[in-house]
C-alpha cells in the first residue's frame, strides 16, 4: 500500500472520527445492517443508472430515449447515491480504518473508484456544455461509446474490488495460520 494511505489510516485509528464511527456501530440498536443496507441500495443505485446510461450510449438499451435525456434523468441519481455511499462507507472505514487502509484490495477499489469518479463527470459536464452535446456528430457518438466503455469496466471493478475487500484476509494469509489462530480442539 502506498505510504500515504497507511499513514492515513494511523491517523484515524484512535481519532474522534473512529470514536464516533465505533459508538454509531455498536451502540445504536440494528445500525451496522442498516447502514451496510444503505451502502448496498447505493451501490444498486449507482450500478444501475451508469450501466443503463452506458448501455444506452452503446446502442444496447432503451433506444427510444436521447442520450440527453438519460444523463439528465439518470446522473442525478448516480451523484445523489455516490454521496450517500460515502457517507455509510465511512462508518465501516474509520471504524477500522487501518483493515481499509492497509488492504491493497482497498487501494484497488480506490485505483479504480477514483477515475471512475472523474469520467461520469467529464461526461455529465460536457452534455451540460450544449443541448444535445453527444449525439450532434458521429465522432462525439464514438468518443462516447469509447467512455461508457471504459466506465463500464472501471465500475465493475470497482464493485469487484468492494466485495473482494471483505475476503482478503483469506487471500493474503495461509489457511494454516488462520485455523492456528483459532485455537479449535481439532487443530490441536
Amino acid at each position: 500500500m502506498p505510504a500515504f494511505l497507511t499513514n492515513l489510516g494511523g491517523l484515524i485509528d484512535g481519532s474522534s472520527l473512529q470514536t464516533f464511527a465505533l459508538w454509531a456501530l455498536r451502540e445504536i440498536p440494528g445500525f451496522p445492517p442498516i447502514i451496510q443496507t444503505v451502502h448496498l441500495l447505493g451501490i444498486a443505485v449507482v450500478m444501475g443508472t451508469v450501466v443503463m446510461l452506458d448501455l444506452r450510449i452503446l446502442g444496447l438499451a432503451v433506444r427510444s430515449q436521447k442520450i440527453s435525456e438519460m444523463i439528465e434523468r439518470l446522473l442525478p441519481w448516480t451523484w445523489i447515491a455516490l454521496v450517500t455511499n460515502f457517507i455509510s462507507g465511512g462508518f465501516f472505514l474509520f471504524a477500522r480504518p487501518n483493515r481499509y487502509f492497509n488492504n491493497p484490495i482497498f487501494g484497488w477499489k480506490l485505483s479504480f473508484l477514483i477515475p471512475a469518479i472523474l469520467l461520469t463527470l467529464f461526461f455529465h459536464l460536457l452534455s451540460k456544455t450544449q443541448q444535445d452535446y453527444w449525439e450532434l456528430n458521429s465522432q462525439r457518438l464514438w468518443a462516447a461509446r469509447g467512455i461508457a466503455l471504459l466506465s463500464l469496466g472501471l465500475w465493475i471493478m470497482v464493485a469487484m474490488a468492494g466485495r473482494w475487500i471483505a475476503y482478503s484476509e483469506y487471500i493474503y494469509f495461509p489457511a494454516e495460520a488462520l485455523l492456528n489462530s483459532l485455537s479449535l480442539p481439532w487443530t490441536a
